[in-house]
């Protein structure tokens, strides 16, 4: 996500690309989902579901048609310079320096056959891997690549104090056990972090000392390079969906019993802001597309298996959600859904509480050190000047210590997760997921034809190729912005 055309990769089949894109959209937000369900009503969260989901596609589609232009332009700007290094050796200019230089000049310099050729559906074949940042560089201005980092960057920090929240919040709920409650979190039962955990310990001492803990284990990776490896990928994968298809067994299984304890509202309008963070959070995959969407093998039916993707992936939530609000009361449903399944009156076996309440453990720990070294490798990208190099201090040390210090301060500071996945969901994903998208897709439309000639069809092109679609998103985007910052200061005033 640093900003390069990047490898491929090892190609795969469609239906693979299917199940990673779903593996990776499926991560930390479904957890804090539930509660979300809860407190917002079960018919409001299904119909803002519905539609975020529906919105998430739609800027997925414009990611897909803007990566097909950025590849149309790469492979025609290779062509062109192969025939002038043919004829005259000296020219040495590469992809980029030259797409940013004569962005919007070459449809004058080029003869019209030239122009007329490129209308070729083989031009839009999508199969560089342009990551988001070199898109941003070949279709908006300077200040529009600074704006679009900074967004990246907000949102990793967001992502990374989830990350080191989520971690030590888990292993304080299943190891501050005390009194009576000797199989974890009882369902009665609320803790502050005022409580004693271990002897004299409060619990949010213990809270802390786990927070230590994980940023002297995994902080030092920050300063290295790390790549998550298939079998990484594959555990972590197969280890969530155990998790996941558990709960959602277990808690079918006590409404069937008839001991399900939640009666949801249909309706809390004061619970919406969070619940639009958190499902705003749940659907990101846009920053992502880029190393998923290339490597697939056969793209002609890319969109409909995409629209299958967001099918399966509202009907998981739905599930998940559901089976929830309707098992457990809203009050006692926990910011980390596994958290609920740490009750003897829930799951009888010993292992089975230990293996969901420690679930965020596991898979969280694996993924905070990729997203940390490419928050630090968007820094490097966003300083960095042509033909420059940093010192080695500020290479090795500077970049890792502003990546790794701002979010563990964040989860010194709290670990309310509903929160900071919904603040992280509702500002930094509000413009990734539709803002810079709806840019993304608006400029390359207007440079394909500047290049191409007008009339040129991408192969790729969203199914909202009319411009009300990129109005739209961007009005609702702008809506949304407005509706949150107004919620917040309401409560905090009424606080």
């Amino acid at each position: 996500m640093a900003g390069e055309i990047t490898e491929t990769g090892e190609l795969y089949s469609p239906y693979v690309g299917l199940v990673y894109m779903f593996n990776l959209i499926v991560g930390t937000g479904a957890l804090t989902m539930p509660k979300a369900f809860a407190t917002a009503g079960w018919l409001v969260s299904l119909v803002l579901l519905v539609f975020l989901g529906f919105m998430s596609f739609v800027t997925t589609t414009f990611v897909m048609e803007a990566m097909a232009a950025a590849n149309a332009q790469l492979r025609w700007k290779r062509m062109e310079n192969h025939k002038e290094e043919e004829g005259d050796d000296s020219s040495s200019d590469s992809d980029s320096d030259v797409l940013i230089q004569d962005n919007y000049e070459r449809a004058e310099k080029l003869p019209i056959l030239s122009v007329q050729r490129r209308g070729s559906p083989n031009l839009f074949e999508i199969t560089d891997r342009v990551e988001m940042g070199q898109m941003a560089s070949m279709f908006f201005s300077k200040v529009g690549v600074n704006l679009f980092y900074f967004c990246i960057i907000v949102y990793l920090y967001g992502d990374l104090a989830i990350y080191a929240a989520a971690v030590p919040f888990s292993l304080m709920q299943v190891t501050c056990i005390t009194g009576n409650d000797s199989c974890g979190v009882e369902a009665d039962t609320k803790h502050n972090d005022t409580d004693l955990c271990w002897g004299p310990l409060r619990r949010v001492d213990a809270y802390r000392i786990f927070l230590a803990v994980f940023t002297l284990l995994l902080g030092p990776f920050t300063f290295f390079d790390v790549q998550k490896t298939k079998y990484l990928q594959i555990l972590t994968s197969l280890m969530r969906w155990i998790a996941f298809i558990i709960m959602i067994v277990l808690a079918l299984v006590r409404i069937g019993h008839g001991q399900g304890e939640g009666h949801p509202p249909l309706a809390d309008l004061s619970g919406v802001r969070n619940l639009f963070g958190v499902c705003v959070y749940s659907f990101m995959c846009q920053h992502s597309l880029p190393s998923l969407v290339t490597p697939v093998s056969s793209k002609r039916h890319l969109t409909r298996l995409v629209f299958l993707d967001y099918v399966l992936i509202l009907a998981f939530y739905s599930l998940l959600s559901f089976t929830a609000i309707f098992c457990f009361r809203g009050d006692s449903l926990m910011d980390m859904y596994t958290l609920n399944f740490a009750r003897c009156d829930i799951v009888g076996l010993a292992a089975v509480r230990f293996f969901l309440g420690l679930f965020p453990v596991f898979t969280i720990s694996t993924n905070f050190p990729i997203i940390a070294v490419t928050l630090r490798n968007n820094w490097k990208t966003l300083f960095h000047r042509e033909g420059g190099t940093y010192p080695w201090v500020v290479d090795r040390v500077v970049f890792p210590t502003i990546t790794l210090v701002p979010p563990v301060l964040v989860a010194f500071c709290t670990h309310d997760l509903e929160s900071l996945v919904g603040i992280t969901g509702a500002y930094a994903g509000t413009g990734i997921q539709y803002v810079i998208p709806a840019f993304l897709v608006f400029h390359c439309r207007k440079d394909t034809q500047l290049a191409f000639g007008y009339g040129t069809v991408n192969k790729h092109q969203s199914p909202f190729r009319h411009t009300f679609w990129v109005g739209f998103v961007l009005l609702w985007a702008f809506s949304c912005f407005i509706f949150v910052t107004a919620n917040i200061v309401l409560s905090e005033t009424k606080l």
